[in-house]
């Protein structure tokens, strides 16, 4: 079958109308002091909705208060949020598309926190604070935290949850050797923070509610990981009950990014996509400067990935979903008050 931007995606019973996606993009509302989503978000959302997106991904939401990485960041750590998310999720689903919720901690990367809390006690950089590694308890109630923010996602009506274990944040701090400096058994293995959360969460998740997990593939940090390390780490996480990757890179330093190659480009990032694909055999979700909707095409078509993310594009574009699937030929429903545009 060929494959195009506009062919609908299935997997046991989880189904898009198509193979776009909007991914977690942080808005900094500086209305949202109280980790809930405001009309901001509202509008946010649903116009992608009404845009033609088959799958939102909801902004890193954090598990506690000092997880976010500002004050103006999204939460999930109370029962209080759940009425503010389900407006959106209801709103989101008259459009026929699905939405999902990327829940984390951003670890030594919490800029508002007093002190942070990491894996290690070495600051991200020095114009970041420096953290407080977390004992062996600490990390132990850090998975539930996780697990009950999950629970408030299905309260919430989410048709996905996605995990964040990537870009520097805490599940990433653990799993790069660049970060976890422990000698507790979260250094021991470096994959057991992340497989606690995904077993976690996993066991708080209805079977419709498919479990996602954004990591980075390659992290480029000093003493950190390449994507042979990513590729085995993504096959950890399939066994403990990850169902679909979404892969990105970087956030192991705050430097310049090492071991780039041909650097940073369209597309980039598709051969790390395709690598955790054919190690894992679970859907991709493909990232990274791919708002050229031929260039995503070809993401699609050729196999290197089964959905495509679409972040900076639907910034500037909330209807990038349509015009990127009218643009490759695909057949779009133009919702009814707008046809007389098209």
């Amino acid at each position: 079958m060929t494959v195009n931007l506009g062919t609908p995606f299935k997997m046991d019973g989880f189904e898009l109308k198509n193979r776009i996606v909007m991914p977690p993009m942080c808005q900094y509302s500086v209305t949202a002091q109280d980790g809930k989503p405001n009309d901001w978000h509202y509008v946010h959302y649903v116009s992608r909705a009404i845009g033609g997106v088959g799958l939102i991904n909801v902004e890193m939401t954090n598990v506690e208060p000092d997880g976010r990485i500002s004050n103006q960041c999204l939460g999930l750590w109370s029962d209080d949020h759940i009425p503010a998310y389900a407006r959106i999720v209801d709103a989101v689903h008259q459009y026929d598309t699905k939405i999902g919720i990327q829940i984390a901690h951003a670890g030594r990367k919490a800029t508002d926190a007093l002190q942070p809390v990491s894996s290690t006690n070495v600051a991200f950089s020095s114009e970041y604070k420096q953290p407080r590694a977390l004992t062996t308890d600490e990390t132990k109630r850090m998975v539930e935290l996780f697990r009950d923010a999950a629970v408030r996602a299905v309260k919430a009506g989410f048709d996905t949850v996605q995990l964040h274990g990537a870009h520097g944040y805490l599940i990433h701090q653990f799993h790069s050797p660049g970060t976890n400096d422990r000698t507790d058994i979260y250094g021991d293995d470096p994959a057991r923070f992340g497989i606690e959360i995904i077993q976690a969460v996993k066991s708080v998740l209805p079977s419709h509610v498919k479990l996602q997990m954004r990591v980075s593939a390659a992290d480029y940090g000093e003493g950190g990981y390449d994507l042979q390390y990513g590729v085995e780490l993504c096959k950890k996480y399939k066994e403990a009950g990850v169902e679909i990757f979404d892969i990105s890179s970087g956030g192991g330093t705050s430097s310049n990014p090492r071991g780039l190659g041909g650097g940073i480009y369209p597309g980039y990032q598709l051969h790390m996509a395709r690598a955790v694909k054919e190690a894992t055999g679970l859907p991709v979700i493909a990232v990274g400067l791919l708002d050229e909707p031929k260039l995503a095409q070809f993401a699609v078509a050729s196999g290197d990935c089964d959905l495509v993310a679409v972040g900076r594009g639907m910034l500037r574009d909330p209807y990038w979903a349509l015009h990127a699937q009218q643009a490759t030929g695909a057949a779009v429903e133009i919702p009814e008050p707008y046809v007389r545009g098209y």
